[in-house]
C-alpha cells in the first residue's frame, strides 16, 4: 500500500438479500489511514451489513471493496491478519475464563507478549478469571475490546463497542481510540451513540436506508448553518410578530418566552423583537444528534419532538 491509497475503499458495493432487499445499496466510501471514522445510522441502515463486507464474512451483490489496497474476496485472509475486529454480537465460549480466551486468541495470531493486553483489562477494570457465562453484558463488551485491540493492529473495526459500558468506561474507550490514532491505527466505529461520535472522530459517514447520505468532517459537520434561540422578553411575544422571521423555524411561544430554530442571519429576527424590551438572547449550536436527524428526516418538521426538547433545554 502506498502513501496515498485509502486503507479502505468500496465501489458502488451492494448487497441484495432474497432478491429484493437492498441491505446496502451503492456504497462508495473511502478511509484514509490514521483517521477514526464514524459510521452512523439506525438500525437496519446498513452497517453491520458494510462491516461483514470488509471483512469478507458475506459476499456482495455487486460492487467491490478493498482493505489496506488489497481486494476484499482474494486476500481476505491477508487481510484479518492486520484487523481487530469486535462483532456487534459476540459470541465466545461460555465454559472457558476470560483469561482462556485470550491465551487462544493470541496463540492464533503468534502473539507471545500479553502485557498490553493485561494493561488494557486493568484499564478496563476487568476481572480476567471469570468465565464468560458469568460476565454482563457491558463485561463482554470489556473482553472483546480487549481481543480486538490487544495484538496492535493496523485497522480497528468495532460495531457498536460502547454498547453496554457505563460512562467511566466511556470515557477510557474513547482514549483508547485516540491513542490508537496516535499511534497511526486506524478505526472504522458503526455506532449510533451520536455523543461518542462527536467526542472521537474525524470524519462521519451517515448511512440511511442502506444509501450514504453524507460524509463530512465533524469539526464541519457541527458548524451547521442553523441555531437554537430562545428571546426572554418583558412583555407577552405575539406569535404573529414571529410569523414572518427569515429563516425561523419550529416556533414555540410561552408568554414571554420564544423559542425557535434559526438559519441564517440574525437581523429579521432582531427586526421583529425590537418593538420589545428584551431581557436575554440565549444562543445554542445544534448538537451532532440534531444534524443527524436532520439528514435522517430530510425534513426538520420531521423532528419536531427532539428540536422542541433541545430547544427547551436552550431555554432553561
Amino acid at each position: 500500500m502506498t502513501l496515498h491509497t485509502p486503507l479502505i475503499q468500496t465501489d458502488l458495493l451492494t448487497k441484495v438479500y432474497g432478491g429484493r432487499k437492498k441491505a446496502l445499496d451503492g456504497l462508495s466510501l473511502t478511509i484514509e489511514r490514521g483517521e477514526i471514522f464514524g459510521y452512523l445510522g439506525p438500525n437496519g441502515a446498513g452497517k453491520t451489513t458494510t462491516i461483514r463486507l470488509l471483512l469478507d464474512l458475506i459476499r456482495p451483490t455487486r460492487g467491490s471493496a478493498r482493505v489496506f489496497g488489497l481486494p476484499v474476496i482474494t486476500e481476505s485472509k491477508a487481510i484479518r491478519a492486520r484487523v481487530g475486529y469486535l462483532p456487534a454480537e459476540l459470541n465466545l465460549w461460555q465454559r472457558y475464563t476470560a483469561q482462556q480466551v485470550i491465551d487462544y486468541a493470541a496463540r492464533a495470531r503468534g502473539l507471545r507478549d500479553l502485557s498490553f493486553a493485561n494493561q488494557l483489562a486493568a484499564r478496563l477494570e476487568f476481572d480476567l478469571s471469570k468465565k464468560i457465562k458469568n460476565y454482563s453484558t457491558g463485561n463482554k463488551r470489556k473482553l472483546g475490546l480487549i481481543l480486538a485491540l490487544m495484538h496492535k493492529p493496523d485497522l480497528l473495526i468495532l460495531d457498536e463497542p460502547s454498547s453496554g459500558l457505563d460512562p467511566l468506561m466511556q470515557q477510557t474507550f474513547n482514549q483508547l481510540m485516540v491513542e490508537a490514532r496516535a499511534n497511526g491505527q486506524t478505526v472504522f466505529l458503526s455506532s449510533h451513540v451520536l455523543s461518542e461520535v462527536q467526542t472521537i472522530c474525524d470524519r462521519v459517514g451517515i448511512l440511511r436506508d442502506g444509501q450514504l447520505k453524507a460524509v463530512e468532517r465533524v469539526d464541519r459537520l457541527t458548524h451547521a448553518d442553523f441555531k437554537w434561540v430562545t428571546v426572554q422578553a418583558r412583555a407577552p411575544i405575539s406569535a404573529e410578530a414571529l410569523s414572518s422571521v427569515a429563516g425561523a423555524s419550529l416556533v414555540t411561544i410561552d408568554g414571554t418566552t420564544a423559542r425557535m430554530r434559526l438559519s441564517g442571519d440574525f437581523d429579521p429576527l432582531l427586526r421583529a423583537i425590537s418593538p420589545y424590551y428584551v431581557q436575554d438572547v440565549r444562543v445554542q449550536e445544534p448538537t451532532l444528534e440534531e444534524i443527524f436527524l436532520t439528514f435522517y428526516g430530510g425534513d426538520p418538521r420531521d423532528n419536531a419532538a427532539v428540536s422542541d426538547a433541545t430547544a427547551a433545554k436552550a431555554g432553561e
